[in-house]
């Protein structure tokens, strides 16, 4: 793909462009949008949860639409086999040898619906894709497109025919969202878009091109993240860990991917630096699927969400000034695996 360059502003921009033209098909919180969109910059992945019907398939491949991005839908079930996911090799009778047949992996976006009505086996064969980029079958690999983001939705595992998914995999996860029900206004909105169009699902036309999508991520890569602000970071995961309704908290993976999520977020807001309020925006989103309540807690009906709520009550908020130098200049904290 030819390199494209774009400034602050521009990022905004297009940022704004995308949510926009998503929200004409799908009713859903701006904020959600938001998440979703920050993964996608921060070349991550979104797990997306919530009970059928709330139109979570719709947001992927709208998203995936409205990006200019080619989408592929692996509807997970419980007879899926890892190789139905990611390809295998097909003797080729005329050729006389085996040949790479791709799975539907092999995209921009690849929606995993239903992803925890699989068995643990099927579901872990998107892990090497999530966090490599790439599959390998019978001892080769082959390296996926670019951009490559894995949209997950699942059912709350309350439900008949569910598989909770491995605390190892939730944690490839940049961010976890939901789209929940919408209000009664936005149940007629969604009335009034089916009464206006002549097909049973809903599309749109792109908006920017692979290339902008390229470029807003490697934008990602350049805003300045005061030291201050990574100290934020830490100390929330780190309070994750301490509270006494977790077992497990923020893992030193999760801690990146939060600073991941934090430039992201600067880039929608069209700034070339990072903010504690970026930390906040995104601190929901990308810390709670990470979080493994007690059995006295899970008990208790405590939801992880509270968990971040309080370590963000109780986390001092630090004064950063935005011609404060970035404490990551050498390109951050070495990858943890």
């Amino acid at each position: 793909m030819a390199e494209q360059s774009l400034t602050p502003e521009e990022a905004a921009g297009r940022c704004r462009d995308i949510v926009d033209r998503v929200e004409e098909a799908v009713v859903v919180e701006r904020r959600v949008l938001y998440e979703t969109l920050a993964a996608v910059i921060a070349r991550g992945h979104v797990l997306v949860e919530d009970v059928p019907g709330t139109g979570k398939t719709v947001l992927a491949r709208v998203l995936a639409e409205s990006l200019g991005l080619s989408f592929t839908r692996i509807q997970f079930t419980p007879d899926l086999l890892p190789a139905d996911v990611t390809g295998s090799n097909i003797y080729n009778e005329h050729e006389g040898r085996f040949e790479f047949a791709e799975g539907p992996v092999f995209t921009n976006v690849a929606l995993a619906d239903e992803i925890n009505r699989a068995p643990p086996k099927t579901q872990a064969a998107l892990l090497e894709s999530m966090e490599e980029r790439q599959v390998s079958v019978d001892g080769t690999t082959h390296d996926l497109p670019e951009p490559f983001v894995v949209i997950a939705t699942q059912n709350p595992v309350e439900q008949d025919g569910t598989f909770r998914l491995p605390e190892a995999q939730r944690d490839r996860f940049a961010v976890k969202t939901a789209m929940g029900y919408p209000d009664a206004d936005g149940e007629m909105d969604l009335l009034a878009m089916r009464d206006n169009r002549r097909t049973l699902a809903p599309s749109v036309d792109p908006v920017v091109t692979p290339e902008t999508v390229l470029a807003l991520q490697e934008l990602a890569e350049d805003i300045r993240v005061d030291e201050k602000v990574c100290r934020y970071i830490v100390d929330l995961a780190r309070a994750t860990r301490e509270d006494d309704r977790t077992e497990i908290g923020v893992s030193p993976r999760g801690v990146q991917r939060v600073f991941e999520a934090v430039r992201a977020s600067a880039v929608i807001d069209g700034r070339e630096y990072a903010t504690p309020e970026d930390v906040k925006r995104m601190a929901q989103a990308a810390m709670s699927h990470r979080l493994i309540l007690t059995t006295e807690a899970t008990v208790e009906n405590v939801d992880p969400d509270d968990v971040v709520r309080s370590v963000l009550d109780s986390v001092d908020v630090p004064a950063v000034s935005p011609d404060a130098p970035s404490a990551t200049a050498n390109g951050g904290p070495e990858e943890q695996s």
